[in-house]
């Protein structure tokens, strides 16, 4: 069952409702679940198909994807799922947002992904403003979470996420947790309206400093939650501190949260790249 100290809450990163259940099941509890085109398409149902020869249509993924997202909304009620639109460098607000009102119909715990580029926040600044609830995604610098808590200002808590990837700057050598420490200390200063989702896990010391840190949510992928359940569900004890080891140091930066969002200086290559390897895999399955 969850801890009595455990505020944060715990998200399944991934597209399996199976997992989902068998995650439940050991851990006795889950908040929500994070979902994007890369995991549709490493589901089993969808992998077999492809293994088939037998692609989908545009309109069978969504549909796909739909009954998927369905599926794991009924294990988590009262938790939030979220889903993620089709993205690539030259998909527009507007149209983002044409499938975002869709799909935020689909379920009712859903939290529409956006990728925190300058499309992806023109789409957020809209609906936050229809009244969706939204999940800023591809995050990898303290200017991009400064600039989605600018662009969903008055939106009420709970209704936007930010997602710094973490995982994927300790690839190339920086410590990704030292953004999430940012991020959090960044906005202290500010109205709380914006939760920040530590995302991109690799590892059980991941989730323990987000935890410690205090990140008001964590997803992790299938084997991370897991062996963390395996292991009892430990909570990280007070003397706990996290081994960067030679990965570069991401400095703190001041940064003035009163801004308009296109003040800040919001392009990341890894933001870039990320956005092109999700389109590659929804259009992977394409016919």
């Amino acid at each position: 069952m969850r801890p009595e100290n455990l505020k944060t809450k715990l998200f399944l990163d991934g597209g399996d409702p199976h997992e989902t259940k068998e995650i439940i099941d050991l851990l006795g509890f889950l908040d929500g679940q994070t979902t994007n085109p890369t995991l549709i398409s490493k589901n089993p149902n969808a992998r077999k198909r492809l293994e088939q020869g037998d692609k989908f249509s545009r309109e069978e993924i969504f549909n796909f994807y739909h009954f998927v997202v369905r599926e794991i909304s009924g294990l988590i009620p009262q938790g939030s799922i979220s889903v993620e639109v089709y993205a690539d460098a030259s998909t527009s607000a507007e149209q983002m947002m044409k499938q975002g009102r869709e799909m935020f119909s689909w379920i009712p715990n859903a939290h529409i992904k956006f990728p925190t580029a300058t499309e992806g926040l023109k789409a957020a600044q809209q609906a936050v403003k229809e009244g969706l609830r939204v999940n800023m995604t591809l995050c990898f610098s303290q200017e991009q979470a400064a600039a989605v808590y600018a662009a969903t200002l008055g939106a009420k808590r709970g209704n936007v996420y930010v997602s710094p990837f973490i995982g994927r700057l300790d690839d190339r050598g920086e410590n990704g947790m030292d953004l999430i420490a940012n991020i959090l200390c960044m906005y202290r200063k500010g109205n709380a309206h914006v939760e920040v989702l530590t995302a991109s896990v690799r590892s059980l010391d991941h989730l323990f400093y987000a935890l410690k840190l205090g990140s008001d949510i964590i997803t992790a992928p299938f084997a991370i939650l897991k062996e963390w359940g395996q292991k009892g569900l430990p909570m990280p004890r007070n003397d706990y501190v996290y081994h960067g080891g030679n990965l570069k140091a991401i400095p703190y930066k001041n940064i003035d949260l009163t801004k308009k969002w296109t003040d800040y200086d919001i392009h990341h290559e890894l933001t870039d790249k990320g956005m092109e390897k999700f389109s590659q895999d929804w259009n992977a399955l394409l016919k």
